[in-house]
C-alpha cells in the first residue's frame, strides 16, 4: 500500500493477506485513511483480528479498537520482522502486482478494480497447491 491519492491519478491500492487461509485481496480505494481501513476489515470474521502492519499511520487510531491487535514492523528503524510479525508476503504480492501491470501502461483508475481482479483470478490459478 502507497500514500496515492486518488484524485491525482495514484489510486492507493491495498494487499490484504488472511494468514488463515493464505487468501490474497488487492483493492483499490479512493484514500488511505483509517476509515477506508475499517471499511476494508469490515466483513472479516474472526475478532479479535490481527493486524500485521508496516507502521502505516493511518492504522495507529486501530490499536485502541478491542475488535482489532495492531502489530507492527517500521523498516524505516530498520525492523523488518519480528518473529510472526512481518508485512513481507504483501509486499512481495504488490511487488508481483506492479510487474504485472507494468505492461499495461497508462491504466485508467476508473478499470484498475477489473484489472486488479485478473491478477488476483491469474495469481489464484497459477499459485501450487500445499
Amino acid at each position: 500500500m502507497g500514500e496515492d491519492q486518488y484524485d491525482q491519478d495514484k489510486p492507493p491500492v491495498f494487499t490484504i493477506v488472511d494468514r488463515g487461509t493464505d487468501d490474497r485481496y488487492v483493492i483499490p480505494a479512493k484514500s488511505v485513511d483509517e476509515s477506508t481501513i475499517r471499511l476494508l476489515l469490515a466483513n472479516r470474521e474472526k475478532e479479535p483480528l490481527t493486524i500485521y502492519t508496516d507502521g502505516f499511520r493511518a492504522y495507529d487510531p486501530l490499536a485502541e479498537d478491542d475488535v482489532f491487535a495492531v502489530e507492527c514492523v517500521v523498516h524505516g528503524d530498520g525492523k523488518y520482522a519480528d518473529e510472526d510479525v512481518h508485512v513481507n508476503t504483501c509486499e512481495s504480492h504488490g511487488s508481483l502486482l506492479r510487474l504485472w501491470l507494468s505492461p499495461h501502461r497508462g491504466i485508467s483508475k476508473d478499470k484498475l478494480t477489473q484489472y486488479l481482479r485478473a491478477f488476483q483470478l491469474r495469481r489464484k490459478l497459477l499459485r501450487k497447491p500445499r
